[in-house]
């Protein structure tokens, strides 16, 4: 399991909009090939500075497989007039998400 984690600046007065914009695109990310689920939330203390994660199947799923695709084109179009600057993108493996405190016995 890979995660995307892509920070999004948007611009200040226009964060519900994109809220809105983000839901109407959605869908394009939701039936890519891999596509595992997705988390969007805005920063509390840059609230205009939101971070998108979403689990892939594998980092092929999303690059180069997704970010090649006409419905990435679509996505980001629906996007790109409420963002005040390029996306920073950066993956992970699902491994850091499976220990944590709430897991101990996990770790041994």
């Amino acid at each position: 399991m890979i995660y995307e984690i892509a920070t999004l600046l948007v611009r200040p007065e226009r964060t519900d909009a994109f809220r809105h914009a983000f839901a109407d695109v959605a869908h394009l990310l939701t039936r890519a090939k891999g596509y595992r689920g997705h988390l969007l939330a805005p920063g509390i203390e840059l609230p205009q500075q939101f971070t998108l994660i979403v689990r892939w199947q594998t980092l092929e799923d999303h690059t180069p497989n997704f970010e090649t695709s006409d419905d990435h084109q679509a996505f980001m179009a629906g996007l790109q007039d409420f963002l005040a600057g390029e996306p920073a993108v950066r993956h992970i493996e699902g491994a850091a998400f499976s220990i944590g405190p709430w897991d101990a016995s996990a770790a041994k």
